[in-house]
């Protein structure tokens, strides 16, 4: 077998539907749904239709949410036909190397270790400003040296806050999915009640003369907002790394995927709307527009409940995503592509905890020690990088006469999925050259990795 043939050759769908029933199958459409819109709705609900909206799009950014979720809708229904005919664990990684062959398969795993890993250590800084700012509160100030990222000229070594929640989160979902998930269903359920108090607190002090001009900067001022907030549903693909441990995953995997897109468009849509009209849009160009729009009516008391919702829903955030990374890390240790061990079950819990460690090890450095603000596009670059392929690879999926599928099926086939790989190419080509020059320097890190370490332990091999 000459080495073409050899990275191209696909992986079979029963060998992983049979590795993967040592996984428990607890999850229903539900937990799904609280899964994706803990990993979508975070912090940026809250600011988002504040900043875009100020600067870009005025009280249109309702438009530009409308706009951005279906431009979203178009992978998502492709992530919602691979999910329901390959309920496997692994996500896009697990899907390109059934499609595509193994080398695209790492390619787009190593994609999905870049956005998940980034995305968790970047919030987990954010939640604990957040955190921080509610202890101070209440007088009580962390020591300026383990309240940052390593910058001894600053006086910062730690941000141990960050490294704290990052091992609270690892330390519940390795107890079990179903103890965790119950937990991330609670805090979800809270945080969109915190956007319901809004909602109906503001609902009382909207003029609509502040919705008038509705357009302030144009139809083109409504398309910059839309690539702008596009990046805000990014998340629900995580999902997909779930499909192993999902109850009826043909019926069960589409709901939670569509369902996440279409709660989330509401909610930002509702709270875009609430917002300029409280406040006008020329106003809303701060660091916290939700809670100054509050502060603005003397509703100051719910502008502090509000910081609590920041805090619950980047809680659900690092959740699912720490949750979707260690199933991917325990995905790829299953092919032998990284390290045997961490495809292994914990016979007591059924979590990968091998790769659940390695995961929250990664993660708990770069958020307590690396400064990140420089490397947060790179999780939207991993992210398009997914939904290209997936949105792609619907074609030779639908023609797989091995891969049954009685689910869901992306409509309109073959003009959806080539839409869908259209727009997301598009949205490539918008990210700026920086995140660009970084990316090939991961991919190229991780191309070195598979072609010394991976493609000789690979179980395709053997």
């Amino acid at each position: 077998m000459n080495l073409w043939t050899r990275i191209f050759k696909k992986e079979s769908l029963s060998r992983y539907l049979a590795k993967d029933r040592r996984l428990i199958k607890s999850m229903n459409g539900f937990d799904l749904i609280a899964l994706g819109v803990g990993a979508v709705i975070g912090a940026g609900i809250f600011v988002l239709p504040g900043t875009v909206a100020a600067l870009h799009t005025g009280p249109g950014i309702v438009l530009s949410f409308i706009l951005a979720a279906i431009v979203c809708s178009t992978a998502a229904m492709c992530y919602a036909e691979f999910s329901s005919a390959l309920p496997i664990a692994g996500s896009a990684y697990s899907f390109g190397n059934v499609v595509f062959g193994e080398i695209i398969g790492w390619f787009l795993g190593w994609a999905l270790i870049l956005e998940y890993m980034l995305a968790v250590a970047a919030v987990s800084t954010s939640w604990a400003a957040y955190f921080n700012s509610l202890l101070a509160g209440f007088g009580i100030h962390l020591p300026r040296a383990v309240s940052g990222y390593f910058d001894p000229a600053n006086g910062t070594y730690v941000n141990i806050i960050a490294i704290l929640v990052v091992f609270l989160i690892s330390f519940i979902l390795s107890k079990g999915v179903k103890t965790s998930i119950r937990l991330n269903n609670i805090i979800v359920v809270i945080k969109i009640a915190i956007i319901f108090i809004f909602l109906l607190v503001g609902f009382f002090y909207v003029k609509p003369a502040n919705w008038s001009p509705f357009l302030p900067f144009g139809s083109n001022g409504v398309l910059t907002g839309a690539s702008l907030v596009f990046f805000a549903y990014l998340g629900f693909d995580a999902i997909s790394a779930s499909a192993a441990e999902v109850k009826e995953p043909h019926k069960n995997m589409p709901l939670g995927i569509i369902g996440t897109l279409v709660i989330c468009t509401i909610l930002y849509t509702l709270v875009s709307i609430v917002l300029t009209g409280m406040v006008s849009y020329k106003r809303l160009n701060v660091a916290d527009p939700v809670a100054f729009a509050l502060r603005v009516v003397h509703q100051n008391w719910i502008a502090g409940i509000i910081s609590l919702g920041a805090l619950a829903g980047m809680f659900t955030m690092m959740v699912t995503m720490i949750y979707s990374s260690s199933r991917l890390i325990y995905s790829i240790g299953r092919d032998g592509l990284l390290p045997k061990a961490l495809g292994k079950i914990d016979s007591k819990h059924h979590t990968p905890n091998n790769s659940m460690l390695v995961v929250t090890i990664i993660i708990a450095f770069m958020g307590g020690f690396v400064s990140l603000n420089q490397l947060t596009n790179l999780v939207n670059i991993g992210t398009l990088i997914a939904f290209t392929f997936i949105s792609l690879g619907v074609l030779p999926l639908r023609k797989r006469k091995d891969i049954p599928n009685d689910g869901f099926k992306v409509p309109f086939y073959p003009v959806l999925p080539l839409i869908s790989f259209g727009l997301c190419v598009f949205m490539l080509t918008k990210l700026p050259s920086e995140t660009w020059i970084a990316s090939i320097i991961w991919f190229v890190i991780g191309m070195g990795i598979y072609f010394t370490y991976g493609i000789k332990h690979s179980q395709l091999t053997k």
